[in-house]
């Protein structure tokens, strides 16, 4: 599987990601190990979405960080 997530940074700011293990990504953010969120810890895991085709996760991924796709975000966050 392949999964698109939304997290929640302490500064109340949201990072959009996709990955092919959700746990491990998300255990390498809270160690500070991902540059995009080192600086804005603690995150917190708000959403996530699961696809079986990487191509549909990445294109899903990239709607998200559209204007619209953070409309999305906002409102079922």
């Amino acid at each position: 599987m392949f999964y698109v997530y939304v997290l929640l940074s302490g500064d109340n700011r949201s990072y959009i990601g996709c990955c092919f293990d959700l746990k491990e990504r998300f255990k390498l953010h809270q160690k500070g190990k991902v540059d995009a969120t080192k600086s804005r810890l603690p995150v917190k895991l708000a959403t996530y979405f699961a696809f079986s085709d990487k191509y549909t996760a990445f294109n899903f991924e990239k709607y998200l960080k559209s204007g619209s796709g953070r409309g999305f975000i906002k409102n079922i966050i």
